[in-house]
């Protein structure tokens, strides 16, 4: 699971499942919101379903119907016996194509962003994330086997998004995570995660000209999360160690690349809309094998903290587990996911920009990632 490292061996392994049958699956539709015909399609959510039992599940939330659909890829697909595989770990559409990275099935799914249907898949091993630019997708990839300490050092794909081949490599640190790219350098956090309490603590720089590393950034340990504002700094979380170390927030200069803020706040996932960042931190602790949940807001223009919530009607006391985060870029609501326990069906929020709930949805198991779909070029 993406935000846990290896506590995912925390949960007995499911044996790996799949489908017996090829005949359509029963489509699953709620009604959640009245309809919106503005420049939001809809908003795709992954499932990433518990590592070894083969049930990550695509969702699609339809904007201007108001409906939230569940498996989207089942049903498009339905003599895909293995369905969409095991461990959905990130996706993102270019393009016409919703490319879907799979991590413990090896794979990057792609498909059609329309229809769901199947286009074709880019073989990657313990592949994690994925962003585009200017014609490519680039990956991020631990290498080696899941949890396996002695893994080598990880790397960064680059794919052709119209050819679906993979056209250059570059070896970064341990068990890279999220991508960004600012000025023609692409920014992977590297987490080193399958060897505590030997974590990683930098940030690579990879020039995307000459597709080789050109720096190593120190930063924190267990590093996942890293995105940029439209100020030249890139925001990078740490998870820490899950002992004495908490998770934190720091901020990079580009133009420097060089740390030049420790908020020592802890942070798990966010995301950027505009100059605010909205925040949540999962601080889960060995020693007392407790979950220490919060949330927060930022400024990243006056890289200040905010005091104030993006939930404010007292939803978040029913949220058990913090998941996923995004931002509708139209009309600003936050949409927050919650994975309960990680083995049954998680619940999907959307929080008007009053910080109150405007409804909820059930989802598939473990729901943490989102990309919007738009209706026309943007």
């Amino acid at each position: 699971m993406k935000n846990k490292n290896l506590l995912w061996i925390l949960i007995p392994m499911l044996l790996t499942a799949c489908r017996k049958d090829q005949q359509p699956i029963k489509e699953k539709v709620t009604q959640v919101s009245s309809a919106d015909t503005g420049l939001l399609k809809g908003m795709y959510v992954l499932n990433e379903g518990n590592m070894g039992s083969n049930k990550a599940s695509l969702d699609f939330l339809d904007l201007q119907t108001g409906k939230y659909h569940q498996d989207i890829y089942e049903q498009a697909n339905p003599t895909v016996v293995e369905g969409l595989g095991d461990v959905g770990n990130d996706l993102g559409v270019y393009g016409s194509k919703l490319f879907i990275v799979v991590n413990n099935s090896n794979k990057v799914e792609v498909i059609n962003a329309i229809t769901a249907k199947r286009i074709g898949q880019v073989n990657i091993q313990n592949c994690r994330n994925v962003i585009f630019y200017k014609g490519k997708a680039y990956v991020s990839a631990y290498l080696g086997i899941v949890g396996d300490p002695k893994a080598p050092n990880g790397a960064v794909y680059e794919i052709d998004t119209a050819t679906l081949q993979i056209t250059r490599k570059v070896t970064v640190g341990r068990q890279p995570e999220e991508l960004a790219i600012v000025n023609d350098k692409i920014y992977v956090a590297n987490s080193g995660g399958y060897s505590p309490p030997n974590y990683e603590r930098t940030v690579s720089v990879v020039d995307l000209t000459t597709f080789i590393e050109i720096k190593r950034i120190d930063v924190g340990i267990n590093l996942e999360k890293v995105r940029p504002d439209a100020y030249g700094n890139l925001y990078v979380t740490s998870r820490g160690d899950y002992y004495t170390v908490p998770p934190d927030l720091y901020i990079i200069d580009t133009k420097t690349n060089s740390v030049k803020k420790d908020f020592k706040i802890p942070v798990s996932n966010f995301v950027i809309s505009g100059d605010t960042a909205y925040m949540y931190a999962v601080a889960f602790n060995y020693n007392t094998g407790q979950n220490t949940i919060s949330y927060s807001m930022l400024d990243v223009k006056n890289e200040t903290v905010l005091n104030k919530q993006y939930i404010t009607d007292g939803t978040q006391s029913l949220i058990k587990v913090p998941y996923g985060i995004t931002v509708n870029p139209v009309t600003r609501e936050v949409y927050v996911t919650d994975a309960k326990n990680y083995v049954t069906p998680g619940t999907l929020y959307s929080f008007g920009t009053d910080g109150k709930k405007r409804w909820s949805v059930n989802t598939g198991d473990i729901p943490g990632h989102f990309t919007f779909l738009y209706n026309t070029k943007h």
